[in-house]
């Protein structure tokens, strides 16, 4: 037997790398959750005025300094360029490896195999009162350093990865305690006032961060032409068209809200999202065949783990069922709509609406 042979392949080590600033409520939560994963820990603070780097000093000496230039990819850029051990894990603030997650990153870290540049790993970014995930996105978190993979963008920054790919399950949660609404927006603003062209990225971001402020009509024109473009990600096209149709769903344009959702099609199969949003228009309008033929479509597609793009979990899961129970109720299907209830509390079973609804269509046995 070699010595190489007798080595194998060379082991999983990470580094941490986090750019900061004005983070003290978070941070030591956060690197918490990610001690005893990971080997090494990088922080680079772009200007904090509070207490982060006493915070930081209890977890890492490897705390640098970066002079803010309104630009994200060029400070997570330069925490890479720190790092020192064989994978980066990049993490925000306000994000935690929740303890099951932990366990299944350990796992990850003691069988990748060699070969992998990047792992991938779902963002937990909302919740219902349950502490049940409704929306979550996918994200490649974990990189191979020897790659040098670049982050691009100033604002809503992305890292550019290639090669062999590996997919997981496990998830970073996000739990957010406030949020500087104003700052990508300011961020874009500057840039608009500069004379810079914007990529079809920067016109979808800058559209989201309209639409966040409410100011809906500025949204549209910027959705519009990022789609126009006809250069966006497909998962970034079929979200602006969804985006789209809540836009015009606020200005109470009917016709262009179905427009925006048909629309997404043309972009890929069917998402769930988009069936109930039929669903929702057809039952306000009281045509119930229309409304039981979407909501069925939505429970009937595949709500596949590797899914890029936002994922809207109970629209995937538990609202469709709970929409049919109400379609099939009001047509007078009582055994359909009780089925459709229990297979909506197959996954919220404490849920009042589906108590309701069983006492409701109990009563109408009874009767």
């Amino acid at each position: 037997m070699t010595d190489h042979e007798q080595s194998g392949p060379p082991p999983v080590t990470i580094s941490l790398c986090m750019i900061v600033r004005n983070e003290e409520a978070t941070i030591g939560r956060c690197l918490r959750s990610a001690q005893g994963i990971v080997d090494e820990i990088v922080i680079v603070d772009t200007g904090s005025t509070d207490k982060t780097k006493e915070m930081v000093g209890r977890f890492t000496d490897a705390v640098y300094d970066f002079e803010w230039i309104n630009d994200f990819a060029a400070a997570r850029n330069f925490a890479f360029d720190l790092a020192t051990q064989r994978y980066i894990l990049w993490l925000d603030a306000d994000e935690v490896i929740l303890p099951a997650d932990r366990e299944k990153m350990l796992v990850l870290k003691s069988t990748l195999g060699p070969g992998v540049d990047a792992v991938s790993m779902l963002t937990n970014l909302a919740f219902d009162e349950q502490g049940q995930v409704t929306c979550q996105i996918r994200r490649n978190r974990l990189v191979l350093r020897e790659r040098n993979f670049r982050w691009i963008g100033p604002v809503h920054e992305y890292i550019e990865v290639a090669g062999t790919f590996h997919h997981t399950d496990i998830a970073v949660t996000h739990l957010p305690l406030s949020h500087d609404a104003g700052r990508n927006l300011y961020i874009y603003q500057q840039r608009l006032l500069k004379g810079e062209e914007f990529s079809p990225r920067d016109l979808y971001y800058f559209a989201n961060e309209l639409k966040d402020h409410k100011l809906y009509n500025r949204a549209i024109e910027y959705y519009q032409k990022f789609l126009a473009t006809n250069q966006g990600w497909v998962v970034d096209n079929i979200d602006a068209c969804a985006k789209l149709a809540d836009c015009f769903y606020e200005l109470h344009e009917v016709d262009n809200t179905l427009k925006y959702i048909y629309r997404s099609f043309e972009y890929g199969v069917p998402r769930a999202d988009f069936c109930c949003r039929l669903g929702f228009h057809y039952l306000n309008s009281n045509q119930l065949e229309q409304a039981i033929f979407w909501y069925k479509t939505a429970t009937q597609l595949d709500a596949s783990t590797q899914a890029w793009g936002l994922v809207n979990v109970p629209c995937q899961t538990w609202l469709p069922h709970l929409q049919l129970c109400v379609c099939y109720s009001r047509a007078g299907q009582y055994r359909l709509a009780h089925q459709h209830n229990e297979m909506a509390a197959a996954f919220i079973p404490n849920d009042p609406r589906v108590q309701h609804n069983r006492k409701y269509l109990q009563s109408l046995t009874d009767a």
